[in-house]
């Protein structure tokens, strides 16, 4: 269902670009479909998760019945930039779900860590510029035990570096603790 932009906030009264934050199972997903439901008009899921498994399907089924019927989902997109960018004029937000298994996708398919960089870098600048805001949620790796495997390292690293290079761009961020949200940057005033 559309409304229409009459009846809807104007874009600039959200911040473009909120990062949500978090460990596993801490509410980010959750979050960040209910601060999407304040845009009232088009959104788009961009899920990034490619399911693996029985249970990872399960996951990904459980958090699709916590999304409105009417939202528009693509599932996991090769390039989330090109994507965001080819949704001007047909969305009035979106969701990012997750950071962290785009990371981890890329880690997969061989990228080498400066071109992993530059991608997350290229998504953060391409979303600052969209006409609708964005809302991207990522895994908190930092705070577990130091992984035995280098693949482990290496994606536990790269995945906060992306933290943080999605937290320097964002105009907001929060950062999710069974299930409470609390905001730790604001958008500029």
């Amino acid at each position: 269902m559309h409304t229409s932009s009459r009846s809807r906030p104007r874009s600039d009264a959200w911040p473009r670009f909120t990062l949500l934050i978090g460990g596993v199972r801490s509410g980010k997903s959750r979050f960040a479909v209910d601060l999407a439901k304040r845009f009232n008009g088009r959104i788009v899921y961009l899920a990034t998760c490619q399911p693996q498994d029985r249970e990872m399907r399960q996951r990904i089924a459980h958090h699709q019945q916590e999304r409105p019927t009417q939202w528009r989902t693509i599932e996991h997109p090769a390039n989330l930039a090109s994507t965001l960018v080819r949704l001007d004029g047909h969305a009035d937000g979106a969701i990012i779900d997750c950071l962290t298994m785009y990371v981890s996708e890329l880690l997969m398919g061989r990228q080498s860590d400066a071109t992993i960089q530059k991608r997350i870098e290229r998504l953060c600048e391409t979303i600052q510029t969209r006409p609708y805001p964005v809302i991207m949620v990522t895994n908190e790796v930092g705070s577990g035990v130091v992984p035995m495997h280098p693949l482990g390292r290496r994606f536990r690293d790269m995945a906060g570096l992306a933290n943080q290079i999605a937290a320097r761009c964002a105009d907001q961020v929060y950062v999710l603790v069974a299930g409470i949200p609390t905001l730790i940057k604001e958008p500029a005033r």
